[in-house]
């Protein structure tokens, strides 16, 4: 009967779990969104306004993040689920060299955009103090959700929450 009951709290704790993950996404309180012109790995310069009309996943995060590293699959994972749809992951990387970032890439099989942010100054306005941090935006601009730290972002809550910020497909 005991093991019985402790399966029984390991499953209800998992539910929880789950259940917790889409509330792990704040919704955005603050105002418009500090504007960015960030260059990728090809320099290449990305702007948030480049982005209108998708919903766009802005991560922050470094190499040396062992909860920056831990999530990046599922975020592939979650931009693997919405092929397709109009949505982009932006992930900002920290002031680290070029060449540790692509040998980290190397060996983490992921094909969204990286940014980078020399000095940090990405990071200072939108306020990403602790890694990872996370903002969602919706199709319009507006920062929708935001997340300080980690999340499975493949989990079925959190692929919907952000599924409805999509527009609406023009038939």
């Amino acid at each position: 009967m005991n093991s019985i009951l402790r399966c029984a709290v390991i499953c209800l704790l998992g539910l929880a779990a789950g259940a917790s993950a889409a509330a792990d996404l704040k919704v955005w309180t603050g105002g418009p969104p500090p504007a960015f012109a960030l260059k990728d790995l090809d320099g290449r310069s990305h702007q948030l306004s480049d982005y209108r009309g998708k919903v766009v996943l802005i991560n922050f995060w470094a190499t040396w993040c062992g909860p920056c590293r831990d999530e990046m699959p599922s975020i592939q994972s979650l931009k693997e689920k919405l092929a397709g749809k109009p949505f982009v992951v932006l992930a900002i990387n920290l002031d680290e060299p070029e060449s540790r970032i692509r040998t980290f890439l190397s060996q983490m099989k992921v094909d969204f955009t990286i940014l980078l942010d020399p000095g940090k100054m990405a990071a200072k306005a939108w306020d990403a103090r602790i890694l990872p941090a996370s903002f969602v935006a919706g199709p319009d601009g507006r920062v929708r959700y935001s997340l300080v730290g980690e999340i499975n972002w493949d989990h079925e809550l959190v692929v919907s929450r952000i599924a409805e910020l999509l527009p609406a497909s023009r038939n």
